[in-house]
């Protein structure tokens, strides 16, 4: 499991969206979800259970992602 934050602002999942994260990681979003929400600096946490996923703080739900960095 992962903690970390969001390095800057973010405005929700768009299909593709990439994330980085304050200690430098790079996630990419790899499962098609739309949702708006924007936050500064949230909060998130990966998981890994045969796939990570991302639950960004204030999302209703975590979505797939691929680390990139």
């Amino acid at each position: 499991m992962i903690r970390s934050q969001v390095d800057g602002a973010f405005n929700g999942w768009e299909g593709d969206t990439v994330v980085q994260l304050v200690d430098g990681q790079v996630w990419q979003q790899v499962e098609y979800w739309y949702h708006y929400h924007y936050a500064y600096m949230p909060k998130v946490t990966i998981t890994n259970d045969g796939g990570h996923r991302m639950l960004v703080e204030g999302m209703p739900r975590a979505v797939r992602v691929e680390r990139l960095k």
